[in-house]
């Protein structure tokens, strides 16, 4: 069970990979004002920048997808398996984004969103 825990501190660190990887060494970076230097970005910086708010927008599913399963009695290592691909298939889908692959990360993403219906469900 305890590995469960630790996949969803995971899946929520990837959203901030993503904002490391929008500002990382980025010129004239302003951190009094992030949000108005990373909106001016171009490019694959304003690409990892998306891919982060995408990554923040997929949480709640995720979470509530893992947290009925856990209520509808999921098995709890097919369950970590899942949330394992889950988190594999984002990991894919920022690097997809970051790169600029839109058709590939689009199908990564609905791989994901499939995921997560798969984890829904799974203790059902």
């Amino acid at each position: 069970m305890q590995w469960i825990g630790w996949l969803m501190v995971v899946a929520a660190l990837l959203p901030v990979v993503s904002a490391g990887l929008a500002k990382a060494g980025g010129r004239r970076y302003d951190n009094n004002a992030p949000r108005a230097w990373l909106a001016s970005q171009e490019g694959w910086r304003a690409r990892a920048h998306a891919s982060q708010q995408n990554g923040f927008e997929a949480l709640p599913f995720f979470y509530a997808a893992v947290l009925y399963a856990l209520y509808t009695r999921a098995e709890p290592q097919h369950l970590a398996v899942l949330m394992g691909a889950w988190l594999l298939v984002r990991v894919v889908y920022i690097a997809l984004y970051v790169g600029g692959y839109g058709t590939l990360r689009s199908v990564s993403w609905l791989t994901a969103l499939i995921l997560n219906v798969v984890i829904l469900f799974s203790g059902v």
